[in-house]
Formats: structure tokens, C-alpha cells, sequence
């Protein structure tokens, strides 16, 4: 029993290392810089993602220092990330005050876990008469089925610092995730 235990860990963390085993500098020549505008720099399907919200749903990212994506430099500021595919390929648009300033290419595009946004995003914690508010609200939802709110997209948003001066980017958007990368300096 112990060394069917002990193979067993051995192939789990040959299995993890090999997961893990990803060429970043490959990836990052290998993409190629967008050359397709959108007209006024306005997102096409930004009305049809928010006609049902309050709010954006997209995340929303601060940068404090500039990144760069071989000719594109992304200065400082406030930055709402919009996955878009445009020709069978997909893009992140990095939006400022509505209006498109970047667009990058997404290396890769996966199904997020079915309990992911349970497991990392907190619950809200509502306040008594916001509760009522809410159940108020589903009540005439289920009466009026006209009335029901429908549901914004889940959103989540990691980056992670890597070696040689790069940096990951994952943007979490409904049912998937898109990752891009980024080079912290100028080359």
C-alpha cells in the first residue's frame, strides 16, 4: 500500500510540474500585433453585453506602471478588459471612458471551472431592508415574467508576475477565461 502511495504522488507532481510547463516567450513572439480598428473606437457589442445592467459587466483593471505588448505601449490608468472575437480569433479591448485605446490578442481561451466563481469570489452580505428589496424584486420577477432581472456575468480577473519580464493576464468573462501576455519592459 505505501509504494502504491508513494507512485501515486510521485506521477501527481510529475503531472503538476508538466501542466505548469509553458513557453511564454514562445507564446508572446508567436502572437502578432492587431491591426483592425473599430469605427470612432467605439465596442459594437457593448450595448447588447450592458442593455441588462446597472453597470458594466466587464472587469475593471488599474495598472499603475506601463506594460507593453511588442509595438503597444498600455499607459497607467483605469482600464475596462472586454473579451471580443473579431475573424475567428479573440481579443481583449482595453476600453477608457467607453472608448477603445488598445486592443491585444488572446493566446488562449478555455471553459472556467463550474465552481470557480463560488469558491473565489465573497458572497454580498445585504443588509435587512436590502434583502427585502431583493426578494421584493424576484417576487414581481416571477409574477411578471417580463420584469425578471436577468443575471449579469460573473467576473473575475488575475495577473500574475512572471519571469523575464513578463506578465500574465487572465480575464474571467461568463463561461470562460482568456489569457494574454504583457512584457513589463519596453524592448
Amino acid at each position: 500500500m505505501r509504494k502504491v502511495f508513494i507512485t501515486f504522488l510521485i506521477l501527481l507532481t510529475g503531472m503538476a510540474v508538466n501542466a505548469k510547463n509553458i513557453d511564454y516567450e514562445q507564446i508572446y513572439r508567436d502572437l502578432e500585433v492587431p491591426t483592425h480598428r473599430y469605427i470612432h473606437d467605439v465596442d459594437p457589442g457593448e450595448y447588447y453585453d450592458t442593455q441588462s445592467s446597472t453597470w458594466s459587466p466587464y472587469p475593471l483593471f488599474r495598472l499603475s506602471s506601463p506594460i507593453y505588448f511588442k509595438t503597444i505601449s498600455i499607459e497607467p490608468g483605469y482600464y475596462v478588459l472586454t473579451p471580443r472575437e473579431y475573424k475567428d480569433q479573440w481579443y481583449i479591448l482595453f476600453k477608457d471612458s467607453g472608448k477603445i485605446r488598445y486592443i491585444i490578442p488572446v493566446y488562449d481561451r478555455e471553459v472556467v471551472p463550474v465552481t470557480f466563481y463560488e469558491d473565489h469570489i465573497p458572497q454580498k452580505k445585504l443588509t435587512i431592508t436590502q434583502s427585502l428589496h431583493i426578494k421584493a424584486l424576484d417576487t414581481i420577477g416571477r409574477i411578471f415574467p417580463s420584469a425578471k432581472r436577468k443575471p449579469t456575468p460573473q467576473t473575475y480577473l488575475e495577473a500574475t508576475d512572471l519571469d523575464h519580464n513578463y506578465l500574465s493576464l487572465v480575464i474571467y468573462w461568463g463561461n470562460y477565461r482568456y489569457y494574454t501576455i504583457f512584457r513589463t519592459i519596453a524592448l
